[in-house]
């Protein structure tokens, strides 16, 4: 696919806030710090975002978080980690990435009066990918929000692995949505992180290629995007082959592995150490934002790999490995009980605990793991493995040819951080959640007509897991 079109209405590379001067980070060390690295690790969750619905029949199941938590709790993962409760991203937050007219839109759409918004509905690309439902501006908020809190706390040092399961939707565009995503926190999280970092890394394990994030950031040089992906030409979102390689300074700084179905646990392993390790000691990122959509995991509802979990969990842990500050994001997931099991065991992985297979007997809504009632259950067998040893060692080399192309790592102008991003005091914090509270009446009341989850509601839970 041709980038030709981009400009600075179409993407931010061009634009002074992925060009500006950065205070100086020393170059990480080209080792691994395997074995005694224990990073100081941040989980950032706010439980509203789970109880938002795209619909009976959509894909997207926001209560997966909730699971994933539950099994966080469970195995009580949270003595290993500062836990935060994140307030919603702001308006003027959300505009740093997204066109005005586009959250305007968002903002004032319901489903009861989207009738009026119909010619709005076909400018923004909304249908049955992306829905209109109740709450859709505070869900897309909510997720946001958690991630710029996430490289927040990244940023003020405050962690070295900021985690947000409920972040990772990399196909919102600049002026729309797209593939289940409202807002692209990502994006947002990267332009964060961009003003005290020279350099940052995007990896990407989703099924689907990371469309948004790279058309973000395809011109510029101080962001390096790698997606490893399903890709036949036709799989949405229909981008994402090695030739995307980036354009004017950010040529060869875009890096894509499209694969076919089926990958194994082995192949895929291979695969993405041998790409990612020149990666990271060529590039020499000073932040990494690593996208852990589950959807590449065997058995996924709209998944055709064949990966476990402990593979997809290795590929992470590699990446924590070199001990670079590290924001960790969910991304897409389509069979709840398995998204939530991942989730668990790469939390575990960035903590540095050991988890019994065997899921804890106090667990609520324990019954969607049965039968067996394993943190490992055999996800590897569903598809026949269409990426032969040849081709896999022709895409290698190809992608090792590429980075050969790569110049050596962009230098940025030193400047003291700023004020605003030396870590945001209380006041400041409290003041905009008071004037969210205020805005929508976030704490006092709940909308009638929101699909809100609770204990008591299994049989509504039940119909969505499955």
């Amino acid at each position: 696919m041709s980038y030709s079109w981009l400009d600075e209405e179409s993407t931010i590379s061009l634009d002074r806030r992925a060009n500006q001067k950065t205070p100086f980070y020393e170059p990480i060390v080209n080792t691994f710090k395997e074995g005694g690295y224990n990073p100081n690790v941040s989980y950032h969750y706010n439980p509203d975002v789970s109880k938002y619905h795209y619909g009976v029949r959509h894909p997207m199941k926001p209560f997966r978080l909730m699971l994933t938590d539950h099994l966080v709790i469970a195995y009580k993962l949270y003595e290993q980690m500062d836990l935060y409760q994140p307030r919603r991203a702001t308006k003027e937050e959300l505009l740093e990435f997204h066109s005005e007219d586009y959250i305007k839109f968002l903002e004032s759409v319901t489903p009861d009066n989207a009738k009026k918004y119909a010619e709005h509905l076909r400018q923004f690309n909304i249908g049955d990918d992306c829905p209109v439902f109740d709450g859709m501006y505070e869900y897309s908020q909510i997720y946001a929000g958690a991630s710029l809190d996430a490289s927040r706390k990244l940023i003020a040092g405050m962690s070295d692995i900021a985690i947000n399961w409920s972040g990772g939707l990399h196909h919102a565009k600049k002026h729309e949505p797209s593939g289940f995503c409202y807002v692209n926190d990502i994006v947002l999280s990267i332009l964060n992180l961009l003003r005290v970092h020279p350099r940052v890394l995007y990896i990407d394990i989703d099924l689907h290629h990371g469309d948004g994030v790279q058309e973000a950031f395809y011109l510029t040089d101080r962001v390096m995007t790698v997606s490893f992906h399903k890709y036949d030409g036709e799989f949405f979102p229909g981008t994402g082959n090695h030739d995307e390689v980036g354009l004017g300074k950010g040529k060869h700084f875009a890096l894509n592995v499209p694969l076919h179905d089926g990958i194994d646990d082995e192949s895929y392993i291979s695969l993405f150490k041998s790409i990612m390790e020149p990666v990271i000691t060529n590039f020499r990122p000073t932040a990494i934002v690593q996208q852990c959509g589950a959807d590449s995991l065997g058995c996924d509802r709209l998944g055709s790999f064949n990966l476990n979990i402990r593979a997809h969990g290795e590929c992470v842990k590699f990446v924590k490995s070199f001990g670079i500050p590290m924001l960790v994001l969910g991304g897409g997931g389509y069979t709840p009980r398995n998204v939530s099991r991942l989730w668990c065991y790469e939390t575990s992985v960035m903590t540095n605990v050991k988890l019994n297979s065997r899921l804890p007997e106090v667990l609520p809504f324990r019954n969607f793991f049965q039968p067996d009632y394993s943190l490992h259950p055999n996800l590897g067998d569903r598809y026949d493995n269409k990426n032969s040893k040849k081709y896999l060692e022709n895409l290698r080399n190809q992608l090792l040819e590429n980075l050969r192309y790569l110049r050596g790592a962009p230098s940025v102008e030193m400047q003291e951080i700023p004020p605003d991003l030396q870590n945001m005091t209380t006041d400041e914090e409290q003041e905009i959640l008071d004037r969210l509270n205020r805005e929508s009446e976030y704490d006092a009341h709940l909308d009638e007509k929101r699909y809100w989850l609770n204990t008591k509601d299994q049989a509504r839970v039940s119909e969505q897991v499955e």
